[in-house]
């Protein structure tokens, strides 16, 4: 991009040309993942600082007096994004939200655990038969073999997982119509 482009380009994104926006982002997102790449930040927080950075830019647009000036400003606004993120991240401690003093559940973990426990045994007993069966088992006793579950549940050996895919993706089914996904 020239200079005369970028002028263009940033005078029309300050007057809410939405193609001009675009043309910018895809022209210089790669000079703004590149710098953020170069701190080693994973897929996530990589694309975390080039948003900020587009975003830093549509809340300084009016500032910016020289287009030319604009890949150096957004170099500058990842370096800056990039070590915010570094920075937070090291403040952040991850924790346990499931005890209190005495290693019980917070109350309100104790509601959260035993509504998703209700719900996964609603969804099992709406399961085919088999499935159901199954399902109990693998939860009951999950230290049961190919062998053990077959023998339990009369079917081959070979039968157990392929039964146990349907019976799983079923579950899964189940829950996700009741709101519930794989989080």
């Amino acid at each position: 991009m020239t200079e005369s482009d970028l002028g263009e380009l940033l005078a029309r994104a300050l007057g809410g040309d939405e193609q001009a926006w675009r043309v910018l982002v895809r022209g210089l997102s790669a000079l703004v993942m590149g710098v953020a790449r170069t701190y080693r930040l994973g897929d996530a927080d990589a694309l975390d600082v080039c948003q900020s950075t587009w975003f830093k830019l549509a809340q300084q647009i009016v500032n910016l007096r020289e287009p030319a000036r604009l890949p150096a400003w957004l170099r500058t606004t990842a370096r800056r994004q990039a070590l915010r993120v570094l920075t937070d991240s090291q403040r952040e401690v991850p924790t346990v939200h499931t005890e209190i003093v005495g290693g019980q559940p917070s109350p309100e973990l104790a509601f959260l655990d035993a509504e998703r426990d209700r719900a996964l045994w609603r969804a099992v007993a709406r399961l085919p038969q088999p499935h159901r069966e199954l399902i109990r088992l693998l939860a009951g006793e999950p230290r049961l073999t190919h062998r053990q579950l077959a023998a339990r549940l009369g079917i081959p050996p070979g039968s157990v997982g392929p039964l146990r895919r349907r019976a799983l993706d079923r579950l899964r089914q189940a829950l996700i119509a009741e709101g519930y996904d794989h989080a």
